[in-house]
């Protein structure tokens, strides 16, 4: 959804998303990579004007933020390496399971019957999830909980030897997130989207990261 490129620039379906609104609504855009579980600071401190990569909605998160309608459907998996011993959920068992801090990922694991049951009865939690896939290539981490279109994307750019597994941690939806009482700014955005969906722009972006034109959904 945003993440670093070889050429050091942040590039996903969220920026461009965002940089088609900016270039509708006559903005520029500032892609800024942040410490995830600060986000909150960084918000509420008007050090970002919204956070849109990803993030899950929860009933916190509507309390905390504005939040836009969800634009995109998720699932929180398990992603575990093909030659692994682990083939489903209960096989988390005594593993070391990674999952990104303050994530949606972390919050389902830890809410699984089975998280008292995995090594050290805690998460191995990491500042991001290509991290966590690297560790858990070189043998760091047994598993990750994370996003299934992360999860997808990441393995299929890279041809990474990894699987997401048949079991379902939780399902979940993606919306953009504004500083409370800014319901100017997330009307204008979402008023964008909407004329970029009837435009076409949204089945492009869609169709250019995630190979059909029916990943995001603006209604």
């Amino acid at each position: 959804m945003g993440f670093m490129d070889e050429n050091n620039q942040v590039v996903g379906a969220d920026i461009d998303l965002a940089q088609a609104v900016c270039d509708k609504l006559g903005m520029t855009l500032e892609a800024k990579p942040i410490d995830w579980d600060a986000k909150d600071m960084e918000l509420s401190s008007d050090k970002i004007s919204c956070i849109w990569n990803g993030l899950t909605v929860t009933a916190e998160r509507e309390e905390a933020y504005e939040l836009s309608p969800a634009y995109m459907n998720n699932e929180q998996v398990i992603v575990v390496m093909n030659d692994s011993e682990i083939k489903t959920k209960a096989d988390l068992a005594g593993k070391t399971v990674a999952a990104q801090k303050d994530s949606s990922g972390l919050e389902a694991l830890q809410k699984d019957e089975i998280y008292t049951s995995i090594k050290d009865g805690a998460a191995k939690e990491y500042g991001n999830y290509v991290d966590a896939m690297t560790d858990l290539e070189i043998g760091r981490c047994d598993a990750i909980v994370m996003d299934s279109v992360v999860a997808n994307y990441y393995i299929a750019e890279n041809s990474k030897p990894m699987v997401v597994l048949d079991d379902k941690m939780a399902s979940e939806e993606y919306a953009i997130a504004f500083k409370k009482g800014n319901t100017a700014l997330k009307d204008a955005v979402w008023g964008a989207l909407g004329e970029l969906r009837d435009e076409g722009k949204i089945a492009e972006i869609s169709t250019k990261w995630f190979g059909r034109d029916d990943m995001i959904n603006i209604a």
